[in-house]
C-alpha cells in the first residue's frame, strides 16, 4: 500500500543517538523534522547492543547506560515533537523537478523533503534471523525477531535463541511476573554466553530453581501443522537430533548491518562510506548531509560526541540551503530568547 507523501523540510534516516540529536539541532533552528529507523524503537545500535553497557565519554555525563543516553536524548528532542516512523527502511531516492527529494519506504510511506539527513551509522540495522528454509512464513504470528514484548508470550510455551544479554534477560523476564510464559526455554548451541556475567548467574539460578532451562543445539528444520509452528528440530552437542516444542519463537541473534539500498542512491562513497564536506557534512548530492559512522573524511573518528559536532554543523548547512535569504546568526541556548521559545521554557 502507497501512503500519501508527507511535504517536510527535513528528513533524517536513523534514530541513533546522532540521528536523535540531529533533531534537536534542526529544532533549535526552527526545522521540524520526520525521523525513519529500520528499528521498531528509537536508539539504534546504542539501544540494541549496548542498551545496559556503560559509556563514559559523553561530556558533561560522566556514566550512562545506552538506553539512559537514547532516553535523555529523546527527552530533549521533545519540545520539538518530531514525527517517527520506525520498523520500515528507506528503499528508494529520488530527485524531483523542483529539486526536492521524493524518499520512499518499504512500508509504503512516500516523503516529499528539502534537506535529508543520513543518521544510518553502517547502514540499516536489522535483527538477525534464524535460517531456516520456511521459518519466515511464522514471522509476527509465533517467530519474532524485534524487541522482545511480554503480551507475545504470556502464557506460552516460549523458546528464547541466543547467547547475549538480550536473550538472558528476555528469559528472566518472561520466567516472572504477571505476564508470564507457562515455560521458558533458552536456545544456544553450547553452554558458554557472551551475557554480562550477573546475567549469566541469574540464568543459571533459574534453572536451577525450574523457572526456566537451557537446552544445547543447532536448529535444522522445524514441524507446522495446519499453518501452526510446533517444534523446532536441533541437533544437540552429541550430534543426535531432537524435538523442541514451541507455541513462540523469540530470536534474540544480534544485529546485522546492511548497507541495502544505500550504495545505488549515486552518492560519492568509499569504502561504503559516504564521503562529506567538513563545513556542514554534506555529501556529493545538494540537501543531502551524513552524519554519524556512515560518512568518512581525514581524520574521521566513530565516536557518538563526534557524531553529535557533525549533527551542528549539518543543521547550520540546512538552514543556509533552506533558507538563502535569511543571515545565519549563532544564537545561545543561555541566553537567546528564540532559542527558548522554541524550547517551550520562555
Amino acid at each position: 500500500m502507497t501512503l500519501a507523501p508527507i511535504d517536510t523540510e527535513a528528513l533524517v534516516i536513523g534514530a541513533g543517538p546522532v540521528g536523535l540529536f540531529q533533531v534537536f539541532q534542526l529544532g533549535l533552528q526552527g526545522i521540524h523534522c520526520h525521523v525513519v529507523d529500520a528499528l521498531r524503537h528509537a536508539g539504534g545500535q546504542c539501544a540494541e547492543l549496548y542498551a545496559d553497557k556503560p559509556i563514559y565519554d559523553i561530556p558533561g555525563i560522566p556514566f550512562c547506560t545506552g538506553q539512559e543516553l537514547v532516553e535523555r536524548l529523546q527527552r530533549q528532542i521533545a519540545p520539538f515533537q518530531p514525527t517517527l516512523h520506525l520498523g520500515q527502511q528507506v528503499t528508494h531516492i529520488e530527485r524531483q523537478p523542483d529539486h526536492r527529494l521524493a524518499v520512499s519506504t518499504d512500508a509504503g510511506q512516500r516523503f516529499l523533503t528539502q534537506t535529508l539527513f543520513i543518521a544510518a551509522g553502517v547502514g540499516a540495522f536489522v535483527p538477525r534471523r534464524m535460517a531456516l528454509d520456511g521459518l519466515s512464513a511464522f514471522d509476527g504470528t509465533q517467530v519474532f525477531a524485534e524487541h522482545p514484548a511480554a503480551e507475545r508470550w504470556a502464557g506460552q510455551h516460549l523458546v528464547v535463541a541466543g547467547e547475549g544479554d538480550a536473550a538472558l534477560q528476555t528469559c528472566l523476564t518472561a520466567a516472572q511476573g504477571p505476564q508470564s510464559a507457562a515455560s521458558v526455554t533458552l536456545l544456544h548451541r553450547r553452554d558458554q554466553f557472551s551475557a554480562a556475567p550477573e546475567l549469566t548467574a541469574q540464568m543459571r539460578q533459574a534453572c536451577e530453581a525450574g523457572r526456566m532451562r537451557f537446552v544445547p543445539g543447532q536448529p535444522t528444520g522445524f514441524r507446522a501443522s495446519e499453518g501452526r509452528l510446533q517444534a523446532l528440530e536441533l541437533l544437540n552437542p552429541r550430534g543426535e537430533t531432537e524435538w523442541l516444542s514451541l507455541d513462540v519463537l523469540q530470536t534474540c541473534l544480534g544485529l546485522s548491518p546492511k548497507l541495502g539500498p544505500l550504495a545505488q542512491w549515486g552518492l560519492d562513497m568509499e569504502r561504503k562510506q559516504l564521503l562529506v564536506n567538513t563545513e556542514n557534512f554534506g555529501t556529493s548530492e545538494p540537501g543531502i548531509f551524513a552524519v554519524g559512522d556512515i560518512n568518512t573524511y581525514p581524520g574521521k573518528k566513530k565516536l557518538i560526541l563526534c557524531g553529535f559536532h557533525e549533527a551542528t554543523l549539518a543543521a547550520f548547512g540546512a538552514v543556509a540551503l533552506l533558507r538563502p535569504d535569511e543571515k545565519t546568526l549563532l544564537q545561545y541556548t543561555t541566553s537567546s530568547t528564540l532559542l527558548h521559545q522554541r524550547l517551550g521554557i520562555a
